[in-house]
């Protein structure tokens, strides 16, 4: 059996923003000579983790961020961010399926100290992500753009309700009222309760993303020592909690018992499909439905299940973006597809038929004996 499972599905946007930096993040084509919008990776990831979290009704696990505090001369404290760190547990479900990296960023020097102390915060564990996910960019590059709208933050409907600070620069001072009025009538000046907010970048198209599971890895945790995942106190502690000693292509590890398995695999088809980016869209909400979803073990079919064709009108280039039933991947079209592509196959069922799908892959690899 194929140890992977590739998934590409198709998203529509409507005046959104994927991630806030100046606005939206963006990289450029140098084919189209254009700058396009994106969604990372890592944006994904954790969006398909926070669904994961959600539909099992459990926490995240917990992050530790270090400080370090610097003696600079004359007594001057400096207080600098050191690397956070994972909590390296896969019992919980997000470092289980996310991954983790645990680096040596805080060593001690203090000879009063444990060992054991010295040992837990010099360590360097690291367990890759049993998901590949690309980032989330358009599924051509004249299917998808960007525009710049002028915002505001405007509250002068009640003026008598908002004060207004005036101080003088460099000083705490503020002017009282009877100041401020002063100023004004000798300056011709006048004061709002309006902040323009210039050339905010929003984004509107056809975006894909692909995703890929390594079933070898995804329940199971590598008990090496050598290059560690965990460390041998782990270990003990997931044996007790039923873990099972196995053997994958990359040694021995220990498998998450098939009962939690049962629970995990479910939520984790939902979220790889359902997610959703929910931050930074106070003022730009946007569904992102889902128009259509390819399955296959062969990465290639998916890409050509779910594609785009350049033509040539004689003017200028346009794309036109397809769904292809005949492209040896499992494909499941939604009804919303119909307005963005011509097709038939579109039906109220595809996401449902699609997570099922997912669902009967990761239940069918047989975790413990893949050796």
């Amino acid at each position: 059996m194929n140890p992977y499972i590739y998934l590409r599905a198709l998203k529509h946007a409507e005046h959104t923003v994927f991630c806030v930096q100046k606005g939206q993040k963006t990289y450029y084509d140098a084919r189209f000579n254009k700058y396009l919008p994106l969604s990372s990776g890592q944006q994904v990831k954790r969006s398909v983790l926070q669904l994961l979290t959600d539909n099992l009704n459990v926490p995240v696990s917990p992050v530790t961020f270090n400080y370090e505090i610097e003696i600079k001369k004359e007594n001057n404290k400096i207080l600098k961010p050191k690397e956070p760190w994972a909590t390296c547990n896969p019992t919980y479900v997000d470092q289980l399926i996310g991954g983790w990296m645990r680096a040596k960023n805080m060593a001690i020097s203090s000879d009063n100290e444990e060992e054991s102390e010295q040992k837990d915060e010099k360590s360097v564990l690291k367990r890759r992500s049993p998901l590949s996910i690309s980032a989330m960019r358009p599924l051509h590059p004249l299917l998808a753009g960007i525009d710049e709208e002028c915002i505001s933050f405007d509250r002068s409907d009640h003026p008598d309700y908002h004060p207004v600070n005036v101080r003088i620069k460099g000083t705490n001072k503020l002017l009282t009222e009877e100041e401020i009025e002063d100023f004004l009538d000798k300056n011709n000046r006048s004061l709002n309760r309006r902040i323009w907010i210039p050339d905010n970048k929003r984004t509107t198209g056809l975006f894909v993303y692909d995703i890929a599971i390594d079933l070898r890895t995804l329940f199971c945790v590598s008990t090496n020592q050598h290059e560690p995942e965990i460390r041998k106190e782990m270990i003990s502690f997931l044996k007790e909690k039923g873990w099972v000693e196995s053997m994958n292509a990359f040694g021995k590890c220990l498998v998450l018992p098939k009962e939690e398995r049962e629970k995990v695999i479910p939520a984790l088809a939902d979220a790889l499909i359902n997610w959703r980016i929910t931050s930074n869209q106070a003022r730009t909400f946007s569904l992102m439905e889902t128009l259509a979803v390819a399955i296959s073990d062969n990465a290639n079919t998916i890409a050509s299940a779910i594609r785009a064709k350049l033509v040539d009108d004689g003017e200028k280039p346009k794309a036109k973006p397809i769904v292809d039933e005949n492209a040896g991947a499992e494909l499941y079209v939604t009804l919303p597809c119909a307005s963005y592509i011509v097709t038939e196959s579109e039906t109220a069922e595809a996401l449902e038929n699609a997570k099922n799908s997912l669902i009967s892959r990761m239940m069918a690899f047989d975790y413990e004996h893949q050796l």
